[in-house]
C-alpha cells in the first residue's frame, strides 16, 4: 500500500465503561498501521453522550490501553497540535459547522419535539413509506409563530442534514466494494436541540480537522458510513480511506456478549492474562502473519502488519486459546517480571502479606520458577504455590505404607543426611540423596512418590527437589522426624 500523506490514524472511544475486546482490537490495528507507516496514531474522545460519559470510565480506558502498550501520540494527557481531542471540548466547532450547512441550504432546523418528529415517523408508516424524513414532512413546525416561541423560551431548534436522494460508492480497503443505494436512508438530525451534534456529524468534523488519512473501525459502523461520505460530499472535503475490520463473535457464532464470560480487557488483566499476551492475541483475530508465525511481540508485529492481511470474515474469540498463548508468555518469559506481576495474586489470595512478598522476593521468585510450567495465567499461581505454605498431616495410610515398603530406615538416613548437609542449595540436596539411596535396595519411583507425599500431602507438583529447597531445611526435617516417631 503506497502511502504519500503520512499517515493519520485515530481510534475513537466513549468513555462509557470499560475496553471491550473489539475496542482493543481496533485500537491495536490503527496502532500498528501507523506505527508500520511511520504515521501518528491519535487518541479522541468521543464523550458528546453526557448521560453515559464520566472521567471515571475515561481514565479507565486510558489506563487499559496503556497496559497494552499502545501509547498514542496525540490525545488526552498530551495534547498536540489538532486539540482539543475530547468531543465536549470541541462544542462550538460543531455548531459552527452546522450553521455553515444551513447557510448552504444543505441543512434546514426543524421546530418540532422529538415527540413531534417521532409521531412524524409513525405517519410514513402508517401511510406504508419507509420512515425516511424530508424537509417537507417538518413544514408545518416552521411558522413564523412557532421560531418566536423558541426565540422567548430560549430554545433551539434541531437542524437536519439534507440527504441528497443519489447512489453512494465506497472502495474499502478491507471489504472492497460498497454500495450504497439511493434512497436508502432520508434526512438526518445533525445537531440536536441541545447543542450537541450526533455522533456521524461531530465524527466528521473531527477526522477533518485532525487530518485523519485513514479510518479503521469494525464494521458495526458501516450503517454509519453512508452518513458520513454525504457529509463529506457537503463540505467538499475529500474522505480518510475507509477499512471496516469484521465482528469478533463468540464460540457459538453468536455476537460476543457478558454471557459468555470477560469480554473487557481489564476483566482479563484480572484475570491474571499478561499484557504481551492479550496484544497477540488480539491482533491475531482477523490478521495473520505473513508467515503464519502465532507468537510473536509488537515490534515484530509494526514490522510486517498491513490491512491487505486483514480478513474480511469474522474472528472468532476462544479465551482458551488467549491461555494457551498466555501459557507460552508465562514459561518464557522474564522472572523478575513474572514474580512482580504475581505477588498481587498471592497477596489477594492470602499466602503472603505484600510486605512479606516484597521482603521475600528471592524466594518468591524460585517458588513461581517451579510452578510455572503448570500455569496458564498469574491467577493460577497461587493454588500452586499453596504446597510451600500448607500444613501437611500425614494420614495412618501413607505410614502404613512407608511401613510396608520398608522405607523407614531411607528416611531416616535421609534426615541425618540432610542435617548435616553444609549447604542447603539443590545441587548438595541431589548429592545427598544419591548417596543415601547408594545404601538401600528401594525402588526409586516409590521412594520419591511416598516421600514427596510426606513433605507436601500430594501425589504430584512441582519438581521434588525443588520443593524440598523451598520449603527450607527446617520444615524438610520436621515432616521426615514424623516417620522417626513412629
Amino acid at each position: 500500500m503506497s502511502m504519500k500523506k503520512t499517515v493519520r490514524v485515530r481510534f475513537a472511544p466513549s468513555p462509557t465503561g470499560h475496553l471491550h475486546v473489539g475496542g482493543a482490537r481496533t485500537a491495536l490495528m490503527n496502532y500498528l498501521f501507523a506505527r508500520h507507516h511511520k504515521g501518528k496514531f491519535i487518541l479522541r474522545i468521543e464523550d458528546t453522550d453526557i448521560t453515559r460519559s464520566s472521567r471515571e470510565s475515561e481514565e479507565k480506558l486510558l489506563d487499559a490501553l496503556l497496559w497494552l502498550g499502545l501509547e498514542w501520540d496525540e490525545g488526552p494527557k498530551i495534547g498536540g497540535p489538532y486539540g482539543p481531542y475530547r468531543q465536549s471540548e470541541r462544542l462550538e466547532l460543531y455548531r459552527e459547522y452546522a450553521r455553515e450547512l444551513v447557510k448552504e441550504g444543505k441543512a434546514y432546523p426543524v421546530y418540532a419535539s422529538p415527540e413531534e418528529i417521532d409521531e412524524v415517523r409513525t405517519k410514513l408508516l402508517a401511510e406504508g413509506k419507509p420512515p425516511h424524513f424530508s424537509e417537507s414532512d417538518f413544514a408545518r413546525f416552521t411558522s413564523e409563530s412557532r421560531r418566536k416561541e423558541y426565540e422567548r423560551m430560549g430554545k433551539e431548534p434541531v437542524i437536519m442534514f439534507k440527504m441528497p436522494r443519489k447512489e453512494y460508492k465506497l472502495m474499502d480497503l478491507i471489504k472492497g466494494e460498497i454500495i450504497f443505494r439511493e434512497g436508502a436512508i432520508g434526512d438526518f438530525v445533525i445537531l440536536r436541540s441541545n447543542g450537541l451534534p450526533t455522533y456521524n456529524f461531530a465524527c466528521v468534523i473531527d477526522d477533518h480537522d485532525m487530518e485523519i488519512t485513514h479510518v479503521i473501525r469494525g464494521d458495526d459502523h458501516l450503517s454509519n458510513t453512508l452518513r458520513q461520505l454525504a457529509i463529506y460530499e457537503a463540505f467538499e472535503w475529500t474522505p480518510p480511506k475507509f477499512a471496516h475490520v469484521s465482528m469478533i463473535l463468540a464460540p457459538d457464532g453468536s455476537k460476543l456478549s457478558k454471557r459468555h464470560g470477560a469480554t473487557s480487557v481489564e476483566e482479563f488483566r484480572a484475570m491474571g492474562i499478561l499484557p504481551e499476551a492479550m496484544v497477540n492475541y488480539l491482533a491475531l483475530l482477523g490478521w495473520s502473519h505473513p508467515e503464519g508465525k502465532e507468537i510473536m511481540s509488537l515490534e515484530e508485529m509494526v514490522k510486517v502488519f498491513d490491512l491487505d492481511r486483514v480478513h474480511s470474515s469474522p474472528a472468532i474469540f476462544d479465551v482458551n486459546k488467549l491461555k494457551w498463548m498466555n501459557g507460552v508468555y508465562m514459561r518464557n518469559g522474564d522472572l523478575d517480571r513474572l514474580t512482580k506481576l504475581a505477588i498481587p495474586f498471592v497477596v489477594s489470595y492470602g499466602l503472603l502479606e505484600r510486605k512479606e512478598a516484597e521482603a521475600n522476593f528471592k524466594w518468591l521468585k524460585k517458588a513461581i520458577e517451579s510452578v510455572r510450567n503448570s500455569v496458564e495465567t498469574l491467577a493460577e499461581i497461587p493454588e500452586k504455590l499453596d504446597v510451600y505454605f500448607e500444613e501437611v498431616q500425614p494420614d495412618e495410610e501413607l505410614f502404613e505404607e512407608i511401613r510396608k515398603k520398608n522405607l523407614k530406615p531411607v528416611f531416616v538416613e535421609i534426615k541425618y543426611a540432610l542435617e548435616d548437609l553444609q549447604k542447603w542449595e539443590e545441587k548438595e540436596i541431589v548429592r545427598c540423596f544419591k548417596e543415601v539411596l547408594k545404601n538401600f535396595k528401594v525402588p526409586k519411583k516409590d521412594f520419591y512418590m511416598t516421600l514427596r507425599q510426606l513433605l507436601t500431602g500430594r501425589r504430584e507438583g512441582p519438581e521434588l527437589v525443588k520443593v524440598i529447597y523451598l520449603l527450607g531445611r527446617t520444615r524438610v526435617l520436621e515432616r521426615l522426624a514424623r516417620i522417626e516417631e513412629r
